[in-house]
């Protein structure tokens, strides 16, 4: 279709008659002026509607238009360096595509229930718009990083037969007449099963934990990108990540300031994610933790206010490695010197935010793997072809997984993880 331009695209046509179609967000003014903020896919924009311009007809219509009206608005463009984006559309005609009357979501304050109820219209507001658009770079750059760098993208399976992490937290369902299936908590084991084919691999897709928590950083459904690479030890797999977590921040720095800004977050704090990032110990982080008054006991995990105290002690990511055994998935690979360790990382955000990466070398040891699945009393039968992998050109190899909301968190500097998703699903939520 011809005869419309995007608002991104006004630099190139001021002093030109335009058409844009959006959405009105906001409307203001006085006396024979009106101001229309219009927002369309690719930006916000003023018009702005004169009455000696556009007549007394076409002014108390845009006088009239309700919050979210869908128009088609023509007029010239001009430079304004006090408007949004620096230019605006000085209004000639205008047309309502779509009307909108009593939008349930006002510029007033409304509470995190009604909002999250109405979230199929609160994606509109200000403050959403700039969020996924964030989201979305993220996602571009985490795939255009794995593309660079000699990735090959494998799409896991969404219902399995075997457990990647805890089976306490597994959703279930009957799968035809052969019993239960689960919706994936990973996709980690079917990539493992792909890097005998292609070295390099990842996934980006939706992941469930059926985890009865209802914490800022906890969702039931979530997205995760996970990268697996043959010949990659411990040490390999953190610096892959911390490449990956630096490329995608500085992406997000360099195309989407404008968002960064509008959320009000310091930048100053991700222009310092650059690597290398700093690498302690589980053992040290129970020091550290001791250290500032926190009671901790060696061989548990390190829970989501020990990651808070830890991550506010460093000013970019840092990474706690080698953790005990018990706490972590029974495919870790078992450290070579302490058996009750495994070699396996967390990756935590800086100022508060906490885990956004969970990595670990694998065990390639058929004999080692099929203890540690007995051990755990996981059904045999079901990582029979998982088992096989150690049979057949067995080697090193490693792998991790980033969580896309919470990284999206931190990068916005937002507290909770229900805004970090379209739509996000919780303990208590699955509407809309």
């Amino acid at each position: 279709m011809t005869g419309f331009t995007s608002i991104k695209y006004f630099s190139d046509n001021v002093g030109e008659s335009v058409t844009i179609r959006g959405w009105l967000m906001q409307s203001r003014g006085s006396g024979k002026v009106r101001f229309l903020i219009v927002r369309d896919s690719t930006g916000i924009t003023q018009c702005v509607a004169e009455e000696d311009t556009v007549g007394t007809e076409l002014f108390d219509l845009a006088k009239g238009l309700g919050q979210e009206s869908a128009l088609k608005v023509t007029g010239t463009v001009s430079e304004e360096p006090r408007a949004e984006g620096g230019f605006e559309l000085h209004v000639t005609s205008l047309e309502i595509v779509g009307e909108s009357v009593d939008f349930p979501i006002t510029p007033k304050s409304h509470g995190t229930d009604f909002l999250l109820t109405n979230r199929h219209l609160w994606l509109r507001s200000r403050r959403q718009l700039s969020i996924m658009r964030i989201r979305d770079e993220v996602v571009t750059a985490i795939r255009e990083f794995f593309r660079e760098n000699d990735f090959v993208l494998i799409d896991t399976p969404i219902l399995t037969g075997a457990i990647g992490e805890s089976a306490g937290t597994l959703f279930s369902t009957e799968y035809f007449d052969l019993g239960n299936a689960y919706l994936a908590q990973t996709g980690q084991l079917y990539l493992e099963a792909a890097i005998y084919a292609f070295e390099k691999v990842y996934c980006l897709g939706p992941t469930f934990r059926a985890e009865k928590s209802k914490t800022r950083r906890h969702l039931t459904e979530f997205w995760m990108t996970e990268g697996e690479m043959a010949f990659v030890d411990s040490d390999g797999n953190m610096d892959l990540q911390e490449r990956l977590v630096s490329f995608v921040v500085k992406r997000v720095l360099e195309l989407r300031a404008g968002d960064l800004e509008a959320l009000k977050r310091d930048t100053a704090h991700l222009k310092k994610v650059v690597p290398p990032f700093e690498r302690i110990s589980y053992d040290e982080a129970i020091k550290l933790l001791k250290d500032q008054g926190k009671e901790v006991e060696w061989g548990k995990d390190l829970g989501g206010e020990d990651e808070t105290i830890l991550t506010k002690l460093f000013e970019k990511p840092v990474f706690v490695y080698d953790y005990p055994k018990k706490v972590k998935a029974f495919y870790m690979k078992q450290h070579p010197d302490r058996e009750k360790l495994v070699k396996c990382s967390d990756l935590l955000a800086p100022e508060g935010y906490g885990e956004i990466i969970g990595g670990s070398e694998r065990e390639d040891d058929y004999d080692r793997l099929l203890f540690r699945i007995r051990e755990e009393g996981l059904p045999e039968e079901a990582y029979g072809w998982y088992l096989d992998l150690r049979r057949y050109g067995s080697v090193q190899h490693s792998g991790f997984g980033l969580g896309i909301e919470r990284t999206v968190a931190w990068i916005c500097g937002i507290e909770h993880l229900r805004e970090a998703i379209p739509f996000p699903r919780m303990m208590g939520r699955i509407y809309p």
